[in-house]
């Protein structure tokens, strides 16, 4: 279900992009790329995140039944 969801994304997510695509603030983002665990990508100085890196961060970090 998420990759459909996320499927017209760029390979390469903005935080403006990350922002939209889990409808959260922009801050909100920031504060993303910024954590420690999240798995940001830096070009230049640019935060950005894959979207397959997006997807795995997602799914790991989802409260499933065991």
């Amino acid at each position: 279900m998420a990759n459909e969801m996320f499927s017209s994304l760029p390979d390469v997510i903005t935080a403006e992009q990350l922002a939209s695509a889990l409808q959260i603030s922009k801050s909100g983002a920031y504060a993303l790329l910024n954590h420690s665990d999240f798995p940001t990508l830096r070009v230049g100085g640019r935060k950005m995140v894959m979207k397959k890196d997006l997807l795995e961060w997602l799914n790991s970090h989802t409260n499933r039944p065991k």
